[in-house]
C-alpha cells in the first residue's frame, strides 16, 4: 500500500508551490509524523509530515515548482521494516538506500543519469537524441544522449558498464538536475526475479528490438509530476521548469501531421534565436548602410600563396581571415563601433574578440575568436575550422559563444546577394558578407568585369552616427582591396 505526499491547498489565490527542501532522502524509511518536506509559495513556507510509516520514494526534486495537488512523493508502507513494537525502524541518512531491486547474484548498483548544469542562466534542457536503445547494454565511455539547451549541445557518456533504462523521451524538455535515465550495473537478474514493475518508458524511445531491461528499478524521481488528475482544473500553468512525468505522456507525438499541415515543437535553440532577434529589434535603433568591395586582389593573392600556405599551416587561406583582420583595423580606427550601451553608460571595449556566425542543422551559432588583433591569418583560419567542426559535432561550449565585441555573418555561402543583418546585443554593429558576383564596373574610365561583393553594416544608431558607420565600412573596403597592406599590418 502506498500513501501519496501531495502539495496541499495553502490559500485561495495560491496555485503553485516550490519544492524547497527534502528532509529525507529517496529510499529512506520514515515514521508517521516526521517532517519530510518544506514547500515555499510566494507568501508562506510549510512543512509536510509523513501520514504513514514506510519508505519514501521522491518524485519531484528540490527547486521545482509544481501545481497545488501535485503528488511529489509516495510512502511505500511495508511490514518488513517493522520493529517488535510494530513500528518500522528509522534508517539513518548515511544508510539510505537507492530504490530497491530484486535479489540478484553479485553486486547490483543503480546509477541515476541526470541533466548536468550547463551555465548560470540555463535552467532547462531538451532531450535531443538518445544514442542507445532502451534496455541496451552500454560500456563505460559510450555516448548515451545529446542534450540541447538554448545555447549549446552537450553529450552525456556512460560512467560504467551496465543496462540503460530510459525515463524521458526524445523531444522532452526537462529541468537541470532531472533524472532522465538509470544505469544498472552488476549482474542482471532473471526476469522472473524482478519483484517490482519496470519503469514506464515513453513509446517514443521504446522499440521492438529493445526490450525493457529486466533490472529496471522502481520508478526514480523525475523533474516534476504534474498531471491533470492530480491538480484542480485551472491550477496548472505552463512553465519551462515544470515538466510532467513522462509516463503520463507515453507515446504522445512530438509532431502532428493532418496531411495538409505539420505541427512540431520548436527546438530550444530556435526559440532562443527567435527571442534574441526580436529583443534586438525592440531594444536597439537598428540602421543598415551598404557598400561593395572588389575581391580581385584577394582572389589573386590567395591563388598565388595558397599552395605554400596549405603546406606550412595545414589549412586553406580563406576569405574570412581577411574580413576578420579588416574588421579589427576598422574597429581600431572607428572606436565607437567597438562599444556598447549599458543603461545610460557607454562601455568602450579595448580588445578585439570577433564573433563568426556558423550555420548548423539546428540553427545559427556565433563562436568568438579571441584577441584577433594578435592572431595571424593562419591562426584565424584554424580557429574557424575548429569551431566549425565543434558546431557540426554539437560540441560548442557556452564559453565559446560569450564575450564578442563584433559579429561577422557570411550569408554569401548560401547565395545571398544582399541582406540587413540583425545585431547581437550588447554589440553595437554586425557586418554582413554576401555572394561574389562577376559584375560590370567603371574603372579608370573603362567598363570592366570584376568579382564584386556587397557589404552591409547594421548598427545601433543610438550609439553610432551615420558618418562613423560609413567611415567604418569604407575602411573595411580599403583594407580588402589592398590585402598586401592588410597582411603587413599597414
Amino acid at each position: 500500500m502506498a500513501t501519496e505526499v501531495k502539495i496541499p491547498n495553502v490559500g485561495e489565490s495560491i496555485t503553485s508551490a516550490n519544492v524547497a527542501r527534502w528532509h529525507k532522502q529517496d529510499g529512506e524509511a520514515v515514521i508517521k509524523g516526521e517532517t519530510v518536506l518544506t514547500i515555499e509559495t510566494d507568501k508562506v513556507s510549510n512543512d509536510l509530515t509523513a501520514d504513514a510509516d514506510g519508505t519514501l520514494s521522491i518524485r519531484v526534486q528540490e527547486g521545482e515548482e509544481v501545481a497545488i495537488g501535485t503528488v511529489v512523493a509516495v510512502i511505500e508502507e511495508s511490514s518488513a521494516a517493522a520493529t517488535a513494537s510494530g513500528k518500522p525502524a528509522a534508517v539513518k541518512s548515511d544508510e539510505a538506500a537507492a530504490p530497491k531491486l530484486a535479489p540478484v547474484e553479485g553486486e547490483v548498483k543503480v546509477m541515476e543519469i541526470k541533466v548536468p548544469a550547463a551555465g548560470e542562466s540555463i535552467t532547462s534542457a531538451n532531450i535531443g537524441n538518445w544514442h542507445v536503445a532502451n534496455g541496451a547494454h552500454v560500456s563505460r565511455g559510450d555516448t548515451l544522449v545529446t542534450l540541447e539547451t538554448d545555447k549549446i549541445s552537450n553529450e552525456l557518456e556512460a560512467e560504467a558498464d551496465g543496462v540503460i533504462a530510459i525515463i524521458v523521451a526524445e523531444g522532452e524538455e526537462v529541468a537541470i538536475g532531472a533524472v532522465i535515465a538509470t544505469l544498472t550495473t552488476g549482474k542482471a537478474p532473471a526476469a522472473s526475479a524482478v519483484s517490482a514493475a519496470p519503469t514506464p518508458i515513453p513509446a517514443a524511445v521504446a522499440t521492438a528490438s529493445a526490450p525493457v531491461a529486466a533490472t529496471a528499478p522502481v520508478q526514480p524521481p523525475v523533474a516534476s509530476a504534474v498531471t491533470a488528475e492530480q491538480a484542480p482544473a485551472g491550477d496548472i500553468k505552463p512553465d519551462l521548469n515544470v515538466v510532467p512525468d513522462p509516463s503520463e505522456r507515453a507515446g504522445s507525438p512530438q509532431s502532428e501531421d493532418n496531411g495538409r499541415t505539420t505541427r512540431k515543437k520548436m527546438s530550444m535553440m530556435r526559440r532562443k534565436i527567435a527571442s534574441h532577434l526580436v529583443n534586438a529589434q525592440q531594444t536597439a535603433a537598428i540602421l543598415t548602410t551598404f557598400n561593395e568591395v572588389d575581391m580581385t586582389a584577394i582572389m589573386e593573392l590567395r591563388k598565388l600563396v595558397q599552395e605554400n600556405f596549405i603546406s606550412k599551416y595545414d589549412c586553406k587561406l580563406g576569405f574570412m581571415s581577411f574580413f576578420v583582420k579588416a574588421t579589427v583595423e576598422a574597429l581600431m580606427d572607428v572606436t565607437a563601433i567597438n562599444a556598447s550601451i549599458d543603461g545610460t553608460d557607454i562601455i568602450q571595449n579595448n580588445f578585439y574578440d570577433i564573433g563568426v556566425a556558423i550555420g548548423t542543422e539546428k540553427g545559427l551559432v556565433v563562436p568568438v575568436l579571441r584577441d584577433c588583433d594578435k592572431k595571424s591569418f593562419a591562426e584565424i583560419e584554424q580557429g574557424i575550422i575548429d569551431y566549425a567542426e565543434k558546431a557540426r559535432d554539437g560540441k560548442i561550449q557556452l564559453e565559446d559563444l560569450q564575450g564578442g565585441v563584433f559579429t561577422i555573418s557570411n550569408g554569401g555561402v548560401y547565395g545571398s546577394l544582399l541582406s540587413t543583418p540583425i545585431l547581437s546585443p550588447p554589440q553595437s554593429a554586425i557586418l554582413g558578407m554576401h555572394t561574389i558576383q562577376q559584375r560590370r564596373i567603371a574603372l579608370e574610365g573603362e567598363v570592366v568585369i570584376r568579382p564584386m561583393m556587397n557589404l552591409a553594416l547594421s548598427y545601433d544608431h543610438r550609439l553610432v552616427d551615420g558618418k562613423e558607420a560609413v567611415t567604418f565600412l569604407i575602411r573595411i573596403k580599403e583594407s580588402l582591396e589592398n590585402p598586401s597592406r592588410l597582411m603587413l599590418g599597414m
